[in-house]
């Protein structure tokens, strides 16, 4: 099975992957990881700053990568930002029921009233370099995954209150159906 973690910059998809990864020993790729590869390499002349730009150019090679996982029956989880809400037209029907996503996002009360945390939490597993946080613009990207996820019936967990990582594992096992194959 294939577990996608979609969803706004800095909501926590890494840390996620990386509880579930240690909850049910199913490896994770992280976009991040491949975009810095292709920056790097220059196998792209799009920048770190090319956010939007960069979901409509990496996913395809996700999604390829995704096909070769369910082809050769592997359980792999991805996460990033980059995984568009229309995720499913990358697929044909062979596939989809290989797959399961969820996009995460935060309320905009909740990153008001928590936006120094969210900045304070942005290395708990990634050390990331020049991470200037802007509010509004993380409320917008948080209120577009949650309209695109209607839009395109994705399930999508809100941290609307508080961030327990452990009540957001469980709900996001529960959206993807992972308690049922533990």
């Amino acid at each position: 099975m294939i577990y996608l973690i979609g969803g706004s910059s800095h909501v926590g998809k890494t840390l996620l992957a990386q509880k579930l990864l240690e909850a049910h020993r199913i490896p994770y790729l992280s976009l991040d990881h491949l975009k810095m590869g292709l920056i790097r390499t220059h196998m792209t002349s799009l920048t770190v700053n090319d956010d939007y730009k960069m979901r409509f150019f990496l996913f395809p090679l996700a999604a390829e990568m995704i096909k070769t996982a369910i082809e050769n029956d592997q359980s792999l989880i991805v996460e990033g930002c980059y995984i568009p809400s229309q995720w499913k037209d990358y697929f044909d029907a062979s596939y989809l029921d290989k797959i399961r996503a969820v996009f995460l996002v935060m309320s905009e009360a909740y990153l008001r009233g928590n936006f120094a945390a969210v900045g304070d939490y942005a290395n708990v597993i990634e050390q990331r370099k020049d991470d200037e946080l802007d509010l509004e613009r993380l409320i917008q990207c948080s209120r577009e995954f949650r309209e695109e996820s209607t839009q395109y019936h994705n399930a999508c967990l809100e941290i609307d209150e508080s961030y327990d990582i452990s009540a957001i594992q469980a709900e996001a096992e529960r959206l993807l159906g992972m308690e049922a194959e533990a």
